[in-house]
């Protein structure tokens, strides 16, 4: 299991974290159990740390274990109805590296995940595209992902939704490139694209 505490716990050793990781563990756990969601869980933290394993490979990741912590932290907070869920977990991803060297850049890891665009950090393309690889999984998936998205609004009115949701994933497929990397170009742009018209078609 990708989410387990044994491998929270070697990312806490290897970045040399004070604090009870098994701790931590429990908590991220708890958070993404919540029940106001239905993409942003487990489910969707397993998904980015397997295909961070898959980048890790490429050996073009500067600082995988920086990624890799705030993947485990980056839907920590998740209110539907919320406008700060990437901020309030930054602040939580904080809170956990405490005065740890890297704490700021977790944070601001984080925060890439809300605008989806880089900034200066030579990594932000990788979480930005882990992020985002849900476009370009089977198709059976996407479904899914696309049901589950719409569970979390459920108290937003099928007229609004159809609306804004297709404005939503209108703007990813209209980008020049939705990934970022060679690596996720390579592999998931096309059929993202294919996804995302199938998924707009569909609304």
């Amino acid at each position: 299991m990708m989410t387990s505490n044994v491998r929270l716990e070697n990312l806490w050793r290897r970045l040399s974290l004070s604090g009870e990781a098994s701790a931590w563990h429990a908590r991220l756990l708890e958070c993404y159990a919540e029940p106001q969601r239905a993409y942003h869980t487990l489910q969707h933290l397993e998904e980015c740390l397997l295909l961070l394993d898959d980048a890790k490979a490429t050996g073009l990741i500067a600082k995988p274990d920086l990624i890799e912590m705030a993947l485990w932290i980056h839907d920590a907070v998740y209110d539907p109805q919320g406008s700060e869920n990437e901020e309030l977990s930054a602040q939580m991803a904080l809170e956990a590296l405490g005065d740890h060297p890297a704490a700021q850049e977790v944070a601001r890891l984080i925060l890439l995940t809300k605008s989806h665009q880089p900034g200066d950090g030579p990594d932000d393309a990788w979480i930005i595209d882990i992020d985002l690889a849900i476009f370009a999984q089977p198709m059976e998936r996407v479904r899914e992902y696309e049901r589950q998205i719409r569970a979390e609004y459920a108290w937003v009115p099928q007229a609004v939704y159809a609306e804004k949701r297709a404005e939503i994933l209108t703007g990813f497929l209209q980008r020049e490139q939705i990934y970022l990397t060679a690596w996720a170009r390579e592999r998931y742009e096309s059929q993202a694209k294919e996804n995302l018209r199938v998924l707009i078609d569909s609304i």
